[in-house]
C-alpha cells in the first residue's frame, strides 16, 4: 500500500510580493528551497494563516538569499504582502517506509524568511 505523507514544510513564512500579472506559481527564495528539500517545479500547497486560503501550486526558484515568497498569477489573489503562510510538500510511499521518514521542516526567522 502506498501513502501520501508531509515531505516538506516552511512554517510561517511571509509574502513578500504578490505578482497578478504573472504565469501562476510560487517564487521561492532558493536557500529556503535547499533548506525544505524542495525543487523548482515541485507541487505544493499553501496555506494562508491570516485568511485561511489554501491553494496548490508549484515552485519557481527565486533569488537565493533574498527571502522572496511571491505568489504568482491567480495565487496574488489568495494573499498579501506580509501574510504569514505554511508551505507544504507531500510525498507518496509505501506504508511501512513512511512510518519511518522524517519530513523536513523549516522555521525561517519571523519577518525576514532568512533562516536562522
Amino acid at each position: 500500500m502506498q501513502i501520501e505523507i508531509l515531505k516538506s514544510k516552511i512554517h510561517r513564512a511571509t509574502i513578500t510580493e504578490a505578482n497578478l500579472n504573472y504565469v501562476g506559481s510560487l517564487t521561492l527564495d532558493e536557500d529556503l528551497m535547499d533548506a525544505a528539500n524542495l525543487i523548482e517545479g515541485e507541487k505544493i500547497q499553501i496555506v494562508n494563516v491570516n485568511n485561511g486560503e489554501r491553494i496548490e501550486t508549484y515552485i519557481i526558484k527565486g533569488k537565493r538569499g533574498s527571502g522572496t515568497v511571491c505568489l504568482n498569477g491567480p495565487a496574488a489573489r489568495k494573499g498579501a504582502v506580509g501574510d504569514i503562510v505554511i508551505i507544504i510538500s507531500y510525498a507518496t510511499m509505501p506504508f511501512e517506509e513512511a512510518k519511518t521518514f522524517k519530513p523536513c521542516v523549516v522555521f525561517p526567522k519571523e519577518g525576514s524568511n532568512k533562516l536562522s
